[in-house]
């Protein structure tokens, strides 16, 4: 290497400076090539780049399309809740006022029923003690004329007079049990 520099500071060539046709030929190759790149790879580089930003665009576009559907079906899902909601709670509603509906007619049918009863049963009552009365008159009355015939010391079996006799007696015995009630 000192021969090549001793040679070249001998021909009186500075080593630093370069050939002229060295500077020509790469500034040449230089625009060559930035022709090359200027005129195929940048335009390959530019479409690349606009393709992404399009994707990127296009996916911020369908994300935010996607979020204003999500809170829209969000809103109408919060609509149908507050609807289903409120219609649970009127049916509720219809269902205790039905409820109580029923339980009134209930009660009535039973009170209705109960008074029917009750007077079916003094109806009853009254009846068997109209036989009772009638029973015990017949039986008092025999028991009367008996008592009356031995009393008088005759046999009353004229049915006529007895009947007479049993009635007055009774009659009687009404009165004082009315005077004795007062």
């Amino acid at each position: 290497m000192d021969q090549v520099i001793m040679l070249a500071a001998s021909e009186g060539a500075n080593p630093l400076i370069p050939n002229v046709w060295e500077i020509l030929v790469t500034g040449i190759s230089f625009a060559i090539l930035m022709f090359i790149v200027v005129k195929f790879v940048v335009p390959g580089f530019e479409k690349t780049y606009a393709e992404r930003t399009e994707a990127i665009e296009g996916n911020i576009a369908k994300a935010e399309k996607a979020q204003a559907e999500a809170s829209a079906a969000l809103v109408e899902y919060k609509a149908q809740l507050s609807d289903a909601r409120a219609e649970a709670n009127a049916i509720r509603e219809e269902a205790r006022a039905e409820g109580a509906q029923i339980l009134a007619d209930l009660k009535a049918k039973a009170a209705a029923e109960s008074a029917r009863i009750t007077e079916q049963a003094q109806v009853q009552i009254a009846a068997e003690r109209q036989a009772a009365v009638t029973s015990l008159r017949a039986e008092v009355g025999t028991l009367a004329t008996e008592l009356a015939g031995r009393i008088i010391g005759e046999t009353l079996e004229d049915d006529a007079r007895a009947a007479r006799v049993v009635d007055r007696f009774l009659g009687e015995l009404e009165n004082e049990n009315a005077g004795a009630a007062r």
